[in-house]
């Protein structure tokens, strides 16, 4: 459970990073995927980051200090269609300069829209953390707007399709920004990493 969540920084580039050897954990997705509301809604603050209705709201290194003892990173959206052509091509830089060389990175969570079909930006996307060692997570979002069903259907479909190319799957959450859903389980997860790098210090 997070009882403070505050904003620190936001860089354009990952050398205006904040100095620290706090363990990072960063969340990225397609513009308009929900990213902004899943921070809100695990750290317990609507107002911590901006959210939107307009995709492509965040376009720099958004970093907040959890619970006085880990970096919860919000980076830009990839993909941005209205975005220009340079635009995207410096956001694409600025995230794969992030995940390749930010040493605090832990672990980044890849979010998806549950509603849809795997799509190729996002297979491109994570078949590219898998090439670059990148350790990351898949967080289904907005779980609220299928039935149960529907929802088990599609997350299925989605790890079907990623194994035809991955001999494992990472670890998978489905959450709703709306209900909680997925919540305790996604912040279970980021504590228990935390403690087990407690322990190998």
């Amino acid at each position: 459970m997070i009882k403070q969540a505050q904003y620190i920084i936001s860089s354009p580039d990952v050398k205006d990073c904040p100095q620290s050897s706090l363990p990072e954990y960063a969340f990225i997705g397609r513009s308009n995927v929900g990213k902004s509301s899943l921070i809100n809604m695990i750290c317990h603050n609507p107002k911590l980051a901006k959210t939107s209705q307009k995709p492509g709201k965040t376009l720099l290194i958004n970093h907040f200090l959890v619970d006085g003892s880990w970096h919860l990173v919000d980076l830009p959206g990839y993909g941005f269609a209205q975005a220009g052509q340079k635009q995207r091509e410096a956001l694409k830089r600025m995230i794969e300069r992030y995940c390749l060389l930010r040493e605090q990175l832990v672990c980044l969570f890849v979010l998806v829209d549950c509603r849809h079909e795997p799509q190729k930006i996002d297979l491109e996307f994570i078949n590219w953390l898998g090439e670059n060692g990148v350790p990351f997570a898949i967080i289904f979002t907005k779980g609220d707007k299928l039935g149960k069903v529907r929802l088990k259907e599609n997350v299925e479909a989605y790890k079907a399709r990623l194994l035809e190319e991955w001999e494992e799957l990472p670890p998978v959450f489905v959450t709703s920004s709306e209900t909680g859903l997925g919540g305790e389980e996604l912040t279970a997860y980021i504590e228990g990493i935390n403690e087990e790098l407690k322990v190998e210090k």
